[in-house]
């Protein structure tokens, strides 16, 4: 004789199953939606002079008010993309230079660039931790107030990892983890730097590498390169007007002395 099954076995089946499917589901990330959560980390390590770090912020600070760079945020919608800045050298040195901020228009783009602007060397000489950079910015991500569909981490520097966890450990881990991680390597002390990065730096969905000949240079690069982040598309591929908009030049006057200005 078959006996039905009774109503509390039937409950603790039930509890069961819920607590198996619960389990089994991943977590999704909570926060603002958001195109892409982005983390520049920008190299202040001792092989980077003041004027050569100087470079580097106002290369970035001018981009921001690209008006190709503004078309390219704004092709998100009205999910925007959220922006952090890490500076960084050694294996115990990274630090948060600007918080995170939500850009969705030419407007929060300039406020993001006007930071740049007053934002002081927090980090000052130190080797050169790449591992550590990464690490330090994966967790930034994971741990701020935004969900993005895509997650970056955009690396540049002149040199090659000689401290701290091996950096395709690092990126290994962040690529399994589902984040991208983009270079742009400065070629001025270490002209095979490039090399390096192609192969022990960047990786995940879409990764590229930007090469600039010296901090000079390094202006027109991030240039190039944060308009390939946010829209996520190779330039090659880039929407016509896009296209316009970078042979235009910036949205609005550059300061003084900076390539975009006279």
């Amino acid at each position: 004789m078959i006996r039905e099954p009774s109503q509390a076995l039937c409950k603790l089946c039930l509890l069961v199953f819920s607590l198996v499917f619960l389990f089994s589901v991943p977590v999704r990330a909570q926060g603002t939606p958001v195109d892409l959560e982005l983390v520049l980390a920008v190299d202040s390590s001792s092989s980077v002079t003041a004027e050569e770090f100087d470079l580097q912020m106002q290369g970035i600070a001018n981009a921001f008010r690209h008006s190709a760079v503004v078309a390219a945020i704004e092709a998100a919608g009205d999910l925007g993309i959220a922006v952090a800045l890490v500076q960084w050298s050694d294996n115990r040195r990274q630090f948060l230079a600007i918080d995170w901020m939500h850009l969705t228009d030419a407007e929060s783009a300039e406020a993001f660039a006007e930071e740049i602007d007053a934002t002081p060397r927090f980090v000052i000489g130190g080797g050169t931790a790449i591992g550590g950079a990464m690490s330090f910015s994966t967790r930034l991500i994971d741990r701020n107030d935004y969900a993005g569909r895509r997650k970056v981490i955009d690396i540049s520097g002149d040199g090659r990892a000689n401290q701290g966890n091996q950096p395709e450990d690092e990126r290994d881990k962040a690529v399994a983890a589902g984040f991208t991680i983009n270079g742009l390597a400065i070629l001025n002390e270490d002209f095979l730097v490039d090399r390096y990065y192609l192969y022990n730096v960047i990786g995940g969905t879409g990764a590229f590498l930007v090469t600039a000949e010296d901090f000079q240079d390094f202006q027109e690069a991030i240039l190039r390169k944060l308009i390939q982040e946010i829209s996520g598309v190779p330039l090659a591929a880039l929407h016509p007007l896009l296209e316009e908009h970078l042979a235009q030049g910036p949205a609005r006057p550059a300061a003084a002395g900076s390539p975009w200005g006279p």
